[in-house]
C-alpha cells in the first residue's frame, strides 16, 4: 500500500517504513504525527481525492531534525562595484512512515 501526501507545499509517495523529509515540525524526535493531506491511496484499490482522500491519514514518527546542504547565492552587476553574497540552508524534519489508514 502507498500514498501521495501533500506536505510543506511539496507532493511526495510514502509507503510504511520509508524514511522521508518533510518542512520543519514541531515537536520531539520519537514524537507521533498525523500528515493529513492525503492526495492518492494506492494498493488494491485505487482511491483519487477531489482533492483530498476523505477520511485518509498517514501516521508518521519524528526521527529528527537536520538541515539540508548550503545553498550560495551571489549576485553582481559588472562595472559597478556591486556584489553580494549569501548563503542559505534549509530546515527540515526527517520522519519515519508508520502506517496509511483509510
Amino acid at each position: 500500500m502507498y500514498a501521495v501526501i501533500r506536505a510543506g507545499g511539496k507532493q511526495m509517495r510514502v509507503s510504511p517504513g520509508d524514511v522521508v523529509d518533510v518542512e520543519l515540525v514541531a515537536g520531539d524526535a520519537g514524537d507521533e504525527i498525523e500528515l493529513g493531506e492525503v492526495l492518492l491511496v494506492g494498493g488494491d484499490k485505487l482511491q483519487v481525492g477531489n482533492p483530498l482522500v476523505a477520511g485518509a491519514k498517514v501516521l508518521a514518527k519524528i526521527e529528527g531534525d537536520s538541515a539540508g546542504p548550503k545553498i550560495r547565492i551571489f549576485k553582481y552587476k559588472r562595472r559597478k562595484r556591486y556584489r553580494l553574497t549569501k548563503g542559505h540552508r534549509q530546515h527540515f524534519t526527517r520522519v519515519r512512515i508508520e502506517s496509511i489508514e483509510v
